[in-house]
This record gives structure tokens, C-alpha cells and sequence, in this order.
């Protein structure tokens, strides 16, 4: 990209003032994000959309129940209705998806899905306004909603978040009973690691090992939990081989579980943490 192209497009903006230009300028925004673009070019782009200063906001992204375009118009007059600002954009996610045909033996599977960037006003919550919305999306696909951050980095995030949660989806749905809907941060950490998603490896590396390993390698809490899992959840084989009484595990787990937020007793959130224990290792 051209260094002085988005100095031109702001231009372009300014004099033609009118709706084609700033449709130019949303879907370039858009395109910028999509490639995890966030700098101070971009910034820009978003002070033409009105987005000004440290803005917050926060991703939904889904597959449309309609047409792509009746759904944005859709979400943004409902987010309107909130007195909430919304930019809205249509995305190909990277995997191919395999259509099913319908009665009529058309394909009515897509791999193209809506995102919203919306800006919270009012005491409409990001849960209120998902599931506000959620009617605009095939409720047969996932629907994903990204943490709320700020500024034009925080929103790049926030949609990489988003589009990472429908791409692990597949995975999720596979090892837990009822997929989430919607899907939010936590919910496909480890899958999201997998598919190279360098917020949810950080958030696994330094929030979940971290807090197991806060007194170093030699950590009790560590320990505890990564031979607790190794011998596939007994307490008393854990033990043993720690040489404690197994009232020990019970609570070294339960510490384990109240500093990280998982607990290595489910067995969904025993995958994560040996997610997390793995990526920690290899990132010491």
C-alpha cells in the first residue's frame, strides 16, 4: 500500500463528501483490519467515520441469514435504534466451506460472513446488542463476539478475535456438548492458539501459565496441576507421585483453579490448561 494512499482516499472523502466516498473509505477501514493493520493511517480512516480518539468498541461476527447486504442494513439500523454507531463490512473467511443443498438442491452454504464494529452509547451492553442482532445470522452457524477495546488497534483486535472464534468453531463444536452461541474470548482458546491466533497463545502463555507458574518452574501450583493432568486426572496417582496426601491435590487444584479461571477437574478446562502448560514450556 502506497504511504501517501490513505492521505488520498481522506481527501477524496473531503471533497466528494457524499455517500460513495465514504463507502470507500469504510470498505479500505475494513480491508485494513481484515490484514491487521492498526496504525496511526488508520486511526485516520476512522476519525473520517466518525470514531474519534480512544473510541471503544467491540466485533460481532457471523454468517448472514439473508443477503450479506440486508443484513448490514439491518444491523445498523438496529444498533441506530440503540443510539450506538456501527460500521459494518462482509468478510471471506479462509477455509472453503462445503455447501449443502437445500429442497431444491441448491447450495445454500456460504464462507462469507458479516462483521460489525460497533460503538457502545448507553447502557446497552455488548451481550444486550448480540443478542439484539443474533436474528440477522444463520442461527445453524456460529456466532462470534469479540472483547470490547479501544482505539483502532484494540478494534483490529477485537474483529481478529471474532473471525478466529468462527474458524475454531469447527474444533469447539467437536469437544464440547453445545457450542456456544455466542462464541466469546475464552471460549476456543486452544483452538485458536492452534489456527495461529497470537491473542489467544499470548493469553494462554503469560495469563493462564503465568498465574500456575508465578513462583517459577518449580512452582507447587505448576506442578500440581501439570501431574494431575499427565496421569489423566487421578488424585491418588498424583499423589503418589508427588508424595502428598491426596487433600493436598484437592487443594493445590482449587488454588489452581481460582488464580487461572480454569479448572483442571472439567475436562474441557483440563484441555485448556494443558494447552497452556504446553505453549509455556515451549515458550520458556
Amino acid at each position: 500500500m502506497p504511504s501517501d494512499f490513505l492521505d488520498l482516499l481522506a481527501a477524496d472523502a473531503a471533497d466528494a463528501n457524499d455517500v460513495s466516498a465514504v463507502d470507500r473509505i469504510r470498505k479500505v477501514l475494513f480491508e485494513c483490519l481484515f490484514n491487521q493493520l492498526s496504525d496511526q493511517r488508520v486511526t485516520s480512516l476512522f476519525t473520517l467515520l466518525g470514531f474519534d480518539g480512544e473510541f471503544d468498541c467491540y466485533a460481532i461476527a457471523g454468517y448472514p441469514a439473508r443477503s450479506s447486504a440486508r443484513t448490514r442494513k439491518s444491523i445498523e439500523k438496529i444498533v441506530s435504534d440503540f443510539a450506538g454507531d456501527c460500521l459494518t463490512a462482509e468478510h471471506a473467511m479462509g477455509n472453503p466451506v462445503v455447501p449443502n443443498a437445500d429442497d431444491s438442491g441448491r447450495a445454500n452454504k456460504s464462507n462469507t460472513v458479516v462483521v460489525a464494529l460497533i460503538r457502545p452509547v448507553g447502557a446497552a451492553t455488548p451481550e444486550v446488542i448480540c443478542n439484539t442482532i443474533a436474528s440477522e445470522f444463520d442461527d445453524t452457524r456460529p456466532l462470534a463476539l469479540g472483547p470490547q477495546r479501544s482505539g483502532a488497534e484494540g478494534a483490529m483486535k477485537s474483529v481478529r478475535t471474532a473471525l478466529y472464534c468462527l474458524q475454531a468453531a469447527p474444533a469447539l463444536a467437536a469437544a464440547v456438548p453445545q457450542l456456544p452461541r455466542p462464541l466469546r474470548n475464552d471460549d476456543a482458546l486452544p483452538e485458536r492458539a492452534m489456527i495461529g491466533d497470537p491473542d489467544a497463545r499470548e493469553e494462554l502463555v503469560h495469563v493462564v501459565y503465568g498465574s500456575l507458574a508465578a513462583a517459577g518452574p518449580d512452582d507447587p501450583t505448576l506442578l500440581t496441576v501439570s501431574t494431575f493432568l499427565k496421569y489423566g486426572g487421578s488424585l491418588e496417582t498424583a499423589a503418589k507421585e508427588l508424595n502428598v496426601h491426596p487433600n493436598t491435590i484437592r487443594y493445590r487444584l482449587k488454588r489452581a483453579a481460582e488464580s487461572t479461571g480454569w479448572d483442571a477437574t472439567d475436562p474441557r478446562e483440563a484441555f485448556v490448561l494443558s494447552c497452556a502448560i504446553a505453549l509455556g514450556h515451549m515458550a520458556a
